[in-house]
């Protein structure tokens, strides 16, 4: 995937060139290919186990979902983007009960280890910044039993 979005970077950042495009207008028309590349790693609407409602953008909204002895790794929330519009800065508040098996959320940021935000039954809240390029909100879950609710703003 990678190299096909190289490869569109070239096309577009050669086009560009020919048509006299400013530096800033290149790295948006940049930026937005990345961004819809980054988009195709989320787990998409009707295969996550509970209900997302979107907000400003993908790395934004709610996730509340019902689990019953579920094995497998969602990625709900995130993207790739170099200048997120938004801003870096996003508040996480996230209700995780975990009745049997395992489940915990999780914030990935580019090829770095995953960091838990939370792993057992209680409450997490936080505000994390995010560094440029792929950031992911998810859960992975084995033989998981219970519910999430995930706030993003």
């Amino acid at each position: 995937m990678k190299k096909t979005v190289l490869a569109l970077a070239f096309v577009l950042f050669g086009s560009f060139m020919l048509s006299g495009c400013s530096k800033d207008e290149i790295l948006d028309h940049y930026n937005n290919i990345v961004q819809s590349a980054g988009t195709i790693e989320l787990t998409g609407k009707l295969s996550l186990e509970g209900t997302k409602e979107k907000g400003i953008d993908d790395y934004t909204g709610t996730y509340t979902a019902d689990y019953e002895n579920f094995s497998d790794t969602e990625y709900v929330f995130g993207g790739t983007s170099i200048k997120r519009e938004a801003g870096k800065e996003l508040s996480i508040d996230c209700t995780l009960e975990v009745t049997e098996g395992t489940a915990k959320v999780f914030w990935i940021s580019g090829s770095d280890e995953a960091v838990t935000l939370i792993e057992t039954t209680g409450t997490y809240s936080d505000t994390i910044t995010l560094p440029d390029g792929g950031n992911y909100i998810g859960i992975e879950c084995e033989d998981f039993t219970g519910n999430i609710e995930l706030n993003i703003e």
